[in-house]
């Protein structure tokens, strides 16, 4: 008989490898892909992480591959990020990543080799509601839960992917691991940005673009000038440290205004606000509210990764532009960021960040 084929992507930590286990005693044929995002020369294919997950295939007992796609993660993510900040925006690049690299290169493979889906070691669950549509659940371990960063998959991406860990713990992963023998068991979690290891963004900006940002003013919601910035990449909404402002107290940034390359710094209760506009809307749960009879939905919405979600009223004014009003003001909503919508543990759907504020035509 002959057994189900699955593509998984191994990066040589503990998540993937205990993944790639689950699924092969799940008497599915598992075959490992690791993927080059970024990095310069022939070298990167014996980088660290690529012989981890070359040493934990072997150890399983799968077949493992190296695929290079430097280029599109530099054409869609890495520019994507620099152009946003210096649009005064901070985007996410792990949500641009997920969808238009990973499981785009993930499912290309997967194709190539016959296999019927793609498999990940994020900490969510993929779900087939009553209505037919495919959506991700938020795993059994709340502190590690990755659905926020998965809220752009689409319908035929999510229709072919497993994510055989979500409902573990991180304790349970780590414990699996040792109890079968993978030498990753202890590998510390990845942090922060992979391509900006020493989480200066400026630099890479400046270094990835050629161009060097202009310094400019500090100003208040006024205009009155308090100092000089360094550049308007160096900043984002809610910021305090690195200002070097006297102001005798607590200050904060709570607008970028890369027209006129001024930093706009306040109070903390200027970051707070209760409505917000978003675009770039992607539905998962349902298929959009536009033109419904009732364009209108309660959801607890996240605006940060590590925000733990609010209540708030959603409407969708234009297709893939929605406003959100919060039933309490949240803290520093910021452009570029994602916003995502959830019901009853499920991704309803979410979007890009436009603005704080009113919706405005």
């Amino acid at each position: 008989m002959e057994r189900t084929k699955v593509v998984i992507g191994m990066s040589g930590g503990v998540d993937s490898s205990v993944a790639a286990w689950l699924l092969k005693e799940q008497g599915y044929e598992v075959l490992g892909v690791t993927m080059l995002h970024w990095g310069e020369g022939a070298a990167d294919s014996a980088s660290d992480f690529v012989q981890d997950a070359k040493r934990m295939a072997e150890s399983i007992g799968i077949e493992h591959y190296v695929l290079d796609f430097r280029k599109e993660f530099r054409d869609c993510v890495m520019k994507h990020f620099a152009q946003e900040y210096q649009r005064g925006r901070t985007p996410n690049p792990c949500v641009l990543c997920n969808r238009s690299v990973k499981w785009e290169a993930l499912l290309k493979r997967c194709r190539d080799l016959g296999a019927e889906y793609v498999a990940t070691g994020h900490y969510a669950q993929v779900k087939q509601l009553p209505n037919g549509r495919f959506t991700i659940q938020v795993s059994a371990t709340g502190e590690k839960d990755q659905t926020y960063a998965l809220y752009r998959l689409t319908q035929e991406q999510l229709a072919h992917t497993l994510m055989p860990i979500g409902t573990y713990s991180k304790q349970e992963v780590r414990e699996l691991a040792a109890k079968v023998g993978l030498m990753v068991a202890d590998k510390p979690d990845s942090q922060e940005i992979c391509f900006i290891p020493d989480h200066d963004h400026a630099k890479f900006i400046q270094e990835f673009t050629g161009k060097t940002m202009p310094e400019g003013n500090f100003v208040t919601k006024d205009g009155t000038i308090l100092g000089r910035h360094s550049g308007i990449t160096n900043y984002t909404i809610g910021q305090r440290r690195g200002l070097h402002i006297a102001e005798g107290h607590r200050v904060f940034v709570t607008e970028i205004r890369p027209e006129s390359n001024e930093v706009v710094i306040g109070e903390s209760e200027d970051l707070f606000t209760r409505q917000l506009v978003c675009d770039e809307v992607n539905w998962m749960a349902i298929d959009g509210l536009y033109g419904k009879l009732e364009n209108f939905m309660r959801v607890r919405a996240k605006i940060r990764y590590a925000h733990k979600g609010a209540m708030c009223s959603i409407r969708e004014v234009e297709e893939g532009v929605v406003v959100c009003e919060f039933d309490e003001a949240q803290r520093a909503i910021t452009a570029g960021q994602a916003v995502v919508f959830y019901q009853d543990d499920y991704v309803v759907g979410g979007g890009t960040i436009r603005h704080s504020g009113p919706f405005t035509r």
